[in-house]
């Protein structure tokens, strides 16, 4: 898929990792409609792409994404109910299209995340921040709520950190998200690149399909019940210790090689 096909994005892709860049920087790549959107049909394509084992996702420029943008706003400040609507499930597709990539996600956070920019930290399976970085739920300042991104933020941090951060809307450093949890590392700026090659390179060494099943075991299990939860988790192993890619783990353990999808 070529970069040019999208106004709001960069799409790349090189050995098997997708990198997905808002490419926004004269407004601190903040979202609209169109960002949403092409969000929605670059997903669609990493989950079809059967070579892609990672993705990565990032801002050009200083800033991560800083929210909802303003020319964008003032349409949808005289949208009707039913026109917001659609807007909001239309953010709602896509925030949900990236938390459940079968891949999993690096949130690269380089700069400010503000509003919906930490929503889309918080969809991300694992989030690296630079130093600088500084993270605000502000809808509140404006008379509104953190709606859509809730879902996600609450399952990283908690109830009580979102209660503090959403009803206040309060500046975060990088250092208090990641004590929140909705980051997972903070490096200085220039240490930024090392640590998401790492994390890559730890994540390629994974099973793919071991990765797909771990994602899937922890969107299910916090739902189940105990009577549910036994007989899933036995079945999910046992079909894994029987498949293609099981089968061929174990027999690399044991015979002390690598496996065969870390050369591919």
């Amino acid at each position: 898929m070529a970069e040019n096909r999208f106004q709001t994005l960069l799409y790349e892709i090189e050995k098997r990792v997708a990198r997905v860049v808002f490419n926004r920087p004269e407004i601190h790549n903040a979202f609209n409609d169109i960002m949403i959107n092409e969000l929605i049909t670059v997903f669609d394509d990493i989950e079809e792409n059967r070579d892609l084992r990672v993705v990565i996702l990032t801002g050009r420029g200083k800033s991560f994404c800083a929210g909802a943008d303003l020319n964008w706003m003032k349409r949808v400040k005289d949208f009707s109910y039913d026109e917001n609507l659609q807007g909001s499930l239309a953010l709602s597709e896509m925030l949900y299209k990236i938390y459940t990539c079968s891949k999993p996600t690096i949130a690269r956070v380089n700069g400010t995340a503000i509003g919906g920019g930490t929503g889309l930290v918080a969809v991300c399976d694992i989030a690296i921040g630079a130093e600088n970085a500084k993270f605000s739920f502000s809808e509140v300042k404006l008379g509104l709520i953190p709606a859509c991104i809730s879902p996600y933020v609450i399952k990283k941090c908690g109830e009580g950190r979102c209660r503090e951060f959403f009803l206040t809307g309060e500046r975060l450093t990088a250092q208090k998200a990641l004590n929140a949890g909705l980051l997972n590392m903070v490096v200085p700026l220039e240490k930024l690149d090392e640590a998401v090659d790492h994390l890559v390179d730890q994540l390629l060494s994974s099973g793919p399909e071991a990765i797909k099943r771990c994602k899937e075991l922890i969107r299910n299990v916090p739902g189940m019940d105990w009577e549910e939860v036994k007989r899933y988790t036995a079945e999910v192993i046992a079909r894994m210790r029987v498949s293609e890619e099981g089968q061929e783990g174990m027999n690399a353990f044991l015979e002390k090689r690598k496996p065969k999808w870390t050369s591919v």
